[in-house]
């Protein structure tokens, strides 16, 4: 796992921790808005300062006090859990409405662990005025530290307490690369679930209410000497049913997670089949050029005989003809039915994806494909190929260099594709390729 010291951000709900988390770690990550409550899981991301990297935690509000539904509850149980994983923990507290009964009950909380607390007065404007954090002292956590997270005010001096205060020992940087997961579908097919499954603990808040997950959910986990990023998402519904702003925020947030992912595992409800929003996902993730892994899921709800499994495939494959190279694995988040399995085959798709072939080989390859099937000639003029290389990797991009780019039909590309598939893999993977014009006879 990744070695990093954590800082937690924690506090009542509405008192600014995703603005801060924003500002912390240079972008809009968290949803910001007035509606208290808006984040409601923990979001993970990396901060630098001074050349020291820790990873932020922002969590949901908690509330001691009114609310005892099932997610506030949930909430709670997700800040707490930040509590006990973080190296040093940010007490948040609201300037201009003052010192709440839920304040004094979070720092009664944190008074006990034995972790570093940084007491932070946030919506200060005016520095001189103590008399607007005078009362916070009555915490009992040492001096606070007043800043204007909206405005960027005083974040530096934030930064070096926080520096200060970790430990400059056992946060080595490990050599692996982690693998970034993004676990993404259609709302209430079952992510959440998935992902617990997972880590092997309720690290993402689960409900039947379609949509409880807002944001994207960065999870950091290990296997062995492997290191992954686990990003659980929103469900992505069709433009036409988003229907306020912060379901909006989380579609867009979603989206920047498969940009930003090496393998996406689309979420398929067995027991509903392929729907077209399901299409439409997947879809964004090839032109996204990421490494794809189907996982149908609630298999153990679906009524099967022992072809069940094979006309499913079956389905599949004509209902998502365009990624034929994506393997499909069948999986229960509530049994937790092949989930190590599907994180096997996330690791084979991550090195497919990677891979890179050697140009003398790949040129062998090519030229006997072209000489066995030549491509058709059109109006007197046939194409050549002269030569391949291989530019890029994540996803695999190949630059062909023939006499005219315009006689690349697109069947023959298709058919170049599916000879590199055959001689090399590239299993889970979409191949880019570049066709460039080169005159016959240079070097």
């Amino acid at each position: 796992m990744m070695n990093k010291p954590i800082v937690a951000i924690v506090g009542r709900p509405n008192v600014g921790k995703s603005t801060l988390f924003n500002r912390l770690v240079g972008g809009r990550t968290a949803i910001v808005e007035d509606t208290p409550g808006v984040t409601r899981d923990r979001i993970y991301r990396d901060a630098e300062w001074l050349g020291r990297v820790f990873t932020l935690v922002d969590t949901g509000g908690i509330n001691f006090s009114g609310r005892d539904d099932s997610i506030a509850l949930q909430v709670k149980k997700q800040a707490e859990i930040a509590i006990r994983e973080a190296d040093v923990i940010l007490f948040l507290v609201d300037g201009k409405s003052g010192l709440s009964a839920d304040d004094e009950d979070l720092a009664a909380l944190l008074r006990k662990t034995q972790k570093p607390v940084i007491l932070v007065v946030n919506k200060i404007e005016n520095f001189k005025k103590v008399e607007e954090f005078y009362e916070f002292y009555r915490l009992g956590l040492g001096d606070p530290i007043p800043v204007s997270a909206a405005h960027g005010l005083n974040i530096g001096d934030l930064l070096d307490r926080v520096v200060d205060n970790l430990s400059s020992q056992g946060f080595e940087e490990q050599e692996h690369e982690a693998v970034k997961i993004a676990v993404v579908g259609r709302p209430n097919v079952g992510k959440s679930s998935l992902v617990n499954a997972i880590l092997g603990q309720e690290r993402v808040i689960i409900s039947e209410i379609p949509g409880t997950t807002r944001d994207a959910v960065d999870t950091p986990f290990a296997r062995g000497q492997q290191r992954y990023i686990l990003i659980d998402t929103a469900g992505m519904r069709k433009k036409g049913q988003i229907e306020d702003n912060t379901e909006r925020y989380s579609v867009i947030r979603a989206l920047k997670a498969i940009d930003r992912c090496d393998v996406a595992v689309v979420v398929i409800d067995g027991t509903m089949g392929v729907t077209e929003q399901d299409k439409k996902i997947a879809g964004y993730v090839h032109e996204s050029g990421k490494g794809i892994v189907l996982a149908v899921n609630k298999w153990d709800l679906v009524e099967k005989d022992e072809k069940t499994m094979q006309r499913y495939e079956r389905v599949l494959r004509e209902e998502l003809a365009f990624i034929q190279y994506a393997p499909a694995i069948f999986v229960s988040a509530v049994t937790r039915q092949r989930v190590l399995k599907m994180i096997d085959l996330v690791d084979f798709v991550a090195e497919q994806h990677a891979q890179r072939v050697r140009t003398s080989v790949l040129n062998e390859v090519v030229s006997e494909a072209v000489q066995l099937t030549p491509p058709p000639s059109e109006k007197g003029k046939r194409l050549k190929v002269f030569y391949c290389a291989q530019a890029g990797v994540r996803p695999p991009h190949f630059v062909l260099f023939v006499n005219d780019p315009e006689l690349l039909h697109f069947s023959y590309q298709r058919y170049l594709e599916n000879v590199l598939r055959k001689n090399f893999g590239f299993e889970g993977t979409p191949i880019r390729f570049t066709v460039k014009r080169r005159e016959e006879g240079r070097g």
